[in-house]
């Protein structure tokens, strides 16, 4: 038999990827009372259950195979085994145990820090309160204040023929069985050419198309070409300016997907899976925000610097909220959420914001690019080193990409930094806090590095941006700096 009671509670989270429940932690280290923490799925959201973990995972058995098939000769171990067989339901049993694993530890967290967590869909009822079917329990929650940190889903493109079987999601495609032969995959962005540095590794042939006339369209140009010509180099084709018309459905399970390219002509693929990768978009119930009167912005919940609503008390964070969908961003919005919630003001600095793409090599960025450091008036100073001149990364075999570093002409003042090599996604670290703290180049390029690092990198991209001080008749060795 249903029972329905009543709770209260200070603060309430709705949704528990990582904007939800870093809030909920926050929420909780800063005396909350009695913080609810509610969930229709798995603790960790997209991220950890069906993103940024699970194929960092499977890309770790990428590495690997690639080391064997491409660099094992070099570094001297003499791999007879050709081609190299896999066992990829070993790697995606690995994958499900990781996420088990970090699931478990971060639901102990929650529990542990007193964070009350409802496991069913919440709807808004009305302002102030919260229904939720929890476990065959209907329960009303509420509350004080409200965090919206509902996340994205998946944006499925209006092709003819999606729906067919074999064109899959990148959920779908971390749960394959079978390495596919041909992978077909739609989108050139940070999903889409993850999977293609995944699979091309795992000797799949794979074809990326993608609509505009490159790859990454928001990231540095000069990076992302970078970039496509080492994945050309690694075995991945491109049909750029190219559009998906219409997918067929062809004999023996395969699919044949016809193309038009941007002279208009076109052309076919055929393919046994294809993987929709055209991005994400937040996830949002009209109605239910309707109830509240929450005021929605080209498809995402509108907020203020201090991640409130239009609605006073009621908060949003993370991927719901649009702009860059990415889980160290929505972690930092919900602490940004929860503190502002309980009356610390407090704000994020979006310049200083990563980002990073997982392929082989990998590519990170943060702050401006040359071409954004222009458009804000500035007159970028750029300094550049590449891997290829890096002692660590000739060792380690890992010779492709640069590091890149934009100045402020004027001040010398880091505005901005991107990475394509060998763990860029843990370089970039140190640009970010360059770029947080508005630290000069100089600064960087005198600071002692480790040797020999891929950290050096940085390093003497800082000294290629500020080398000019020699034609200024400056001193520089004035604070032990050393080119």
């Amino acid at each position: 038999m249903n029972t329905e009671k009543q709770i209260k509670t200070q603060i309430a989270i709705l949704g528990g990827g990582p904007a939800g429940y870093m809030a909920a932690l926050r929420a909780a280290q800063l005396g909350a009372t009695d913080t609810i923490l509610i969930e229709e799925r798995e603790i960790g959201g997209t991220c950890l259950n069906r993103g940024c973990i699970p194929t960092k995972a499977l890309l770790r058995t990428s590495e690997a195979a690639y080391l064997i098939t491409h660099r094992a000769r070099e570094l001297g171990i003499n791999s007879s085994l050709a081609p190299i067989p896999f066992d990829f339901m070993a790697s995606v049993a690995r994958k499900d145990r990781v996420v088990k694993n970090l699931r478990m530890g971060l639901e102990q967290l929650l529990t542990s820090n007193m964070v009350h967590i409802l496991k069913g869909r919440g709807q808004i009822q009305q302002p102030g309160i919260i229904s939720v079917n929890s476990e065959g329990e209907k329960i009303k929650v509420a509350y004080e204040k409200l965090i919206i940190a509902t996340g994205s889903e998946s944006s499925t493109p209006a092709i003819p023929g999606v729906e067919l079987p074999g064109v899959i999601t990148s959920d779908q495609a971390l749960d394959l069985e079978d390495i596919p032969h041909h992978l077909l995959i739609i989108g050139a962005g940070a999903i889409g050419l993850e999977f293609a540095s995944l699979f091309v590794s795992l000797n799949t042939k794979v074809t990326v198309v993608e609509v505009q006339d490159s790859i990454l369209p928001q990231e540095d140009r000069e990076i992302a070409s970078e970039l496509l010509k080492i994945l050309k180099r690694q075995g991945v084709k491109f049909r750029l300016s190219s559009k998906v018309k219409e997918i067929i459905e062809e004999k023996e399970q395969w699919l044949r997907v016809i193309i038009i390219d941007e002279t208009g002509e076109e052309n076919f693929i055929d393919a046994q899976k294809i993987l929709l990768a055209t991005g994400r978009k937040p996830k949002i119930i009209a109605s239910e925000l309707a109830t509240l009167g929450v005021k929605i912005c080209n498809g995402a919940i509108a907020v203020d610097e201090h991640m409130e609503t239009n609605i006073r008390g009621v908060y949003a964070a993370g991927d719901v909220i649009g702009g860059k969908l990415l889980a160290h961003l929505a972690f930092a919005e919900g602490k940004i959420a929860v503190q502002n919630a309980l009356g610390i003001k407090s704000k994020l600095n979006y310049d200083a914001v990563p980002s990073c793409i997982y392929t082989n090599p990998e590519m990170a960025s943060v702050g401006l690019t040359e071409d954004e450091a222009k458009k804000r008036g500035f007159i970028p100073k750029v300094g550049r080193f590449d891997f290829r001149k890096n002692g660590r990364a000739l060792c380690l075999g890992e010779r492709d990409g640069l590091v890149k570093i934009i100045t402020d002409k004027n001040s010398g003042t880091i505005l901005g930094g991107q990475i394509i090599g060998p763990y860029a996604s843990e370089l970039i670290l140190e640009v970010a806090l360059a770029t947080g703290l508005e630290i000069k180049a100089k600064e960087l390029a005198d600071m002692i590095h480790p040797h020999p690092t891929l950290g050096e990198a940085i390093m003497e991209a800082c000294v290629d941006a500020v080398w000019d001080i020699y034609k200024k008749g400056e001193n520089p060795f004035e604070k032990g700096f050393s080119p």
